[in-house]
């Protein structure tokens, strides 16, 4: 099908094929991406770009698989290492606990030893110091390790860490889908289908969640649309997806450096097809921390209607990687310029996009 024919289609409020999407995304003008893409968000969210006062805890960096594409992750013992106590935890909540914060962001790194029952008593535990505050806690490579490691289903495993306050999930770990893929940068970590199942296991019990895709490495545009595609049935299926974030990869101090970044433009035009294919999530975010402000401003006319949280210099995993804020930290007026700049108007939000 012609380009100005799947334009046609896609101002018509139709469905994204693959074919199409693959052709869109290679033959249209960066200028009618925009606009596509905005008219899709302002469908959904009108003149609103969503924010959230929140911040990270990341309780260790050691993690047992070597993904390549890796800047964070040490072995144990080694220089730039960290597994923080759990009272070196709850003092980082503690230092927090009247910053305004409506959500506690926890990831780390996939530990050898640390369980499912160490994690659902850290929940507990942050929650008796900020119950106001709602946890979104690890990735679903985190979870599946943790609860295969109990001997538990995922369900079982998963409504145990909601009983102990776990709301929502981020959506880390995805990467790319595709096999040929996971097994060049990530061959330690679960399949695809398991990331997949582990979300639409907590979606059955009413824990929400985002998802994310790690692009800009050995990927192709057609990896992309298969990993869009796969999000997209998961959505159809469940509803459950709140957001979806594409992650830009960044080079240095990993074992794919020698590849470099793709371009601004590439960044852009993944944001835009991303709205368009995921017609079906609600929220595109583009993640400041990663893509750096001023970018950040500049997804706003590709899509994109959340840019995350005010952080507060709480993640290291991007300024590892050579993202460009090496402490992280917006404050409201920050954000709320940025989206003024970009002509729209920013919204605080909680976890699960209810206004506040």
């Amino acid at each position: 099908m012609a380009v100005a024919d799947i334009i046609s289609k896609v101002e018509a409020g139709g469905r994204l094929t693959f074919s199409e999407a693959l052709e869109l995304w290679k033959e249209a003008p960066l200028w009618q991406l925009s606009q596509l893409a905005v008219k899709a968000k302002r469908e959904r969210s009108g003149d609103k770009v969503y924010y959230n006062r929140n911040f990270h805890l990341e309780p260790t960096n050691v993690c047992q698989f070597e993904c390549k594409f890796c800047s964070y992750r040490r072995s144990e013992g080694e220089q730039g290492a960290w597994d923080y106590t759990m009272d070196e935890v709850l003092d980082i909540v503690r230092q927090r606990k009247d910053s305004g914060a409506t959500e506690i962001h926890i990831v780390g790194g996939v530990h050898p030893t640390h369980d499912l029952y160490y994690y659902t008593e850290m929940i507990r535990r942050v929650k008796q110091i900020m119950p106001q505050a709602a946890v979104k806690a690890f990735t679903a490579v985190e979870l599946n390790y943790m609860i295969s490691k109990a001997g538990l289903t995922t369900v079982e495993g998963l409504q145990l860490l909601k009983d102990a306050g776990m709301e929502s999930i981020p959506g880390g770990g995805a990467e790319i889908f595709a096999p040929e893929i996971r097994n060049e940068i990530c061959p330690q970590k679960g399949s695809a289908e398991q990331w997949l199942a582990l979300h639409r296991a907590a979606h059955s019990i009413g824990i929400d969640s985002n998802a994310t895709m790690l692009y800009g490495h050995i990927e192709s545009i057609e990896h992309r649309i298969d990993h869009l595609m796969r999000l997209r049935l998961l959505q159809d299926e469940t509803g459950g997806i709140n957001a979806f974030i594409p992650l830009k990869y960044r080079s240095a101090n990993n074992s794919l450096s020698h590849l470099g970044e793709t371009s601004v433009i590439d960044d852009l035009r993944t944001l835009a097809m991303s709205r368009l294919i995921l017609d079906n999530v609600e929220h595109i975010k583009a993640y400041w921390v990663m893509y750096g402000k001023t970018t950040t401003e500049l997804a706003l006319a590709f899509g994109a209607d959340d840019i995350d949280g005010t952080i507060d210099d709480s993640t290291k995993i991007y300024s590892m990687a050579g993202a460009d804020d090496t402490r992280p930290t917006m404050s409201v007026e920050d954000i709320e310029r940025i989206c003024h700049n970009a002509g729209f108007t920013a919204v605080e939000r909680d976890t699960h996009y209810n206004q506040i």
